[in-house]
């Protein structure tokens, strides 16, 4: 089943997850209070909607609790923030991604409930979005608008495949760079490496490339 997401607050931040979700196709919801903020998404995410998300019949009435993952991206008002992540947590939100201003923020986000609290400065949108769509996707460098190095882990599909055997530089267009095998780090690994389930693949390429090798092999 698809998993479906919605984005609290659409600036920036919010903005760029919400970005990026729907370039990969994946359903978004995007909520924010301002109406100017939601029309220039509305042709973007999959809904954009008006609301106060600190307004628990708000939350009910677009059907909070059926989104599988929510981030929370609201701007400069630390009150909002909590008061929407008390309430999705309280309302059955399976996973909260918050926005946190500061230390002390982050604390308090960490003691309501939050499963995941992130800083701005320290993790880019994108790189969120990208790891909160894939089980497979450890973490993600965003290198230039199109391409980018991602720890991918190895799945069953692919146990007991060489590099060759994949051959994923002429089918996709990448290059496996290093392999981490629990202690070992292979760097540069050659063409008849065997590629083991749970392995971590360090893979460089292009975003789209990329996306499609994982969707094929290791999905």
């Amino acid at each position: 089943m698809k998993k479906e997401f919605a984005v609290i607050g659409l600036g920036r931040f919010g903005g760029s997850i919400c970005l990026t979700l729907a370039e990969q196709g994946i359903e978004v919801m995007g909520i924010d209070i301002d109406e100017d903020r939601v029309n220039e998404f509305s042709s973007i995410a999959s809904h954009a909607v008006v609301g106060d998300t600190t307004d628990e019949k708000v939350l009910k009435s677009i059907g909070i609790r059926n989104f599988d993952h929510v981030i929370v991206a609201i701007g400069d008002d630390i009150q909002a923030s909590i008061l929407t992540t008390i309430m999705l947590k309280e309302l059955g939100v399976k996973k909260v991604t918050v926005k946190a201003q500061n230390d002390y923020h982050e604390k308090v986000l960490v003691k309501i409930g939050a499963d995941h609290v992130v800083h701005p400065e320290r993790d880019m949108g994108r790189r969120i979005a990208n790891n909160i769509t894939s089980n497979s996707v450890l973490d993600y460098l965003e290198l230039s608008d199109e391409h980018s190095i991602v720890e991918i882990v190895a799945s069953r599909k692919i146990d007991g495949n060489s590099i060759i055997d994949l051959d994923v530089r002429a089918k996709y267009g990448i290059n496996i760079v290093a392999i981490k095998r629990r202690d070992e780090i292979i760097v540069s690994p050659q063409a008849n490496e065997t590629i083991f389930e749970n392995d971590i693949l360090i893979v460089i390429g292009a975003d789209v490339d990329i996306n499609r090798f994982e969707k094929k092999v290791l999905s």
